[in-house]
Order: C-alpha cells, then sequence, then structure tokens
C-alpha cells in the first residue's frame, strides 16, 4: 500500500500545552506514522471565540498508509486521552486538538470530515507553520500555494515563534 503525506495542526491552550503539543507529537509520530516535517510551536491568540488562553499551535507533516477516516479516529482518541472533552458545536478552550490539513492532493467531503480542511485558508494560525514546512504545497481546491494562501489572508491575527 502506497504512503501517503499527510498534513496536521496540533493547537492547545488548556494544561501544560507545551508539554501537551510534545506529548501529542509523540502520540501521532508513534499511532499515525512517522513525522517528516514539523514547524515550531508558535503562540496564537484564539480564532472565532474569545478566551483569555493563548494557543500554542504546530504543524506536523506524516507519512502514513492510514486511510483518511482511520486517521480521524486514531486523532480523536488521542485527544480524548490527553484529556480533550468535545462540549457541541462551538469553539472552546481544549488541551489537545488535532485537525487534518490536508490529504495528500485529496478532497474528501464525508459526514464528519472535511479535507483539506475547510477554513485552513482564513486562519494565520494554520498558514503560518504550514508555510514553514511546505510553503509550495499546493490547495488542491484554490490552486494556490500555501505561500500565496498566507499572503492573501485577511486574518490579522499575531502568530508568535515560541523561542
Amino acid at each position: 500500500m502506497e504512503m501517503n503525506r499527510v498534513f496536521l495542526l496540533t493547537g492547545s491552550n488548556r494544561g501544560e500545552s507545551l508539554h501537551l503539543m510534545n506529548t501529542a507529537a509523540r502520540l501521532i509520530g508513534e499511532e499515525l506514522g512517522p513525522i517528516v516535517r514539523e514547524s515550531r510551536i508558535y503562540c496564537t491568540e484564539p480564532w472565532g471565540y474569545d478566551s483569555s488562553s493563548l494557543f500554542y499551535n504546530q504543524g506536523l507533516e506524516i507519512k502514513t498508509r492510514l486511510s483518511a477516516e482511520d486517521i480521524l479516529e486514531k486523532i480523536l482518541e488521542i485527544e480524548a486521552r490527553m484529556g480533550r472533552i468535545r462540549l457541541g458545536e462551538g469553539y472552546s478552550d481544549r488541551e489537545m486538538d488535532i485537525d487534518i490539513l490536508f490529504y495528500g492532493d485529496e478532497i474528501i467531503e464525508v459526514e464528519n470530515l472535511a479535507i483539506p480542511h475547510p477554513r485552513m485558508h482564513l486562519r494565520r494560525f494554520a498558514l503560518v507553520p504550514m508555510e514553514e514546512i511546505a510553503p509550495d504545497l499546493i490547495h488542491p481546491v484554490f490552486n494556490k500555494s500555501i505561500s500565496e494562501l498566507l499572503t492573501a489572508c485577511a486574518d490579522s491575527s499575531a502568530v508568535v515563534e515560541i523561542p
């Protein structure tokens, strides 16, 4: 079976976020597939809701033989083990959030799964880490590179590298 190139975004703004980010990366590498590239960790403002807690975000590229649906299932398991409790539809503070941004160049729209991530192009906190690890990756819906999407992004939120 062929290896798939998958991009994920991890995020945390509750608990020991830096420790949780490192734990998530380790678990992803062990359970989904080896991490090929990882961005630095960035500190970002919450997006889509008010919170006094800043987020840490990181982009990861993995190679995997898993299907997109299997990746989603494993991601939800990892999030739950790390303390994530899903409270309905809205955004909220969370110990760990793992989003699938890209699964190869596939476009997938099934119940509970949309790839590429449908709001990624609107969010600097997703585009900045992605530009670090895959600036020339072409978004299969918009047919633009990550760098082009970041340049066109209207979001003015601060995305600050963690030293």
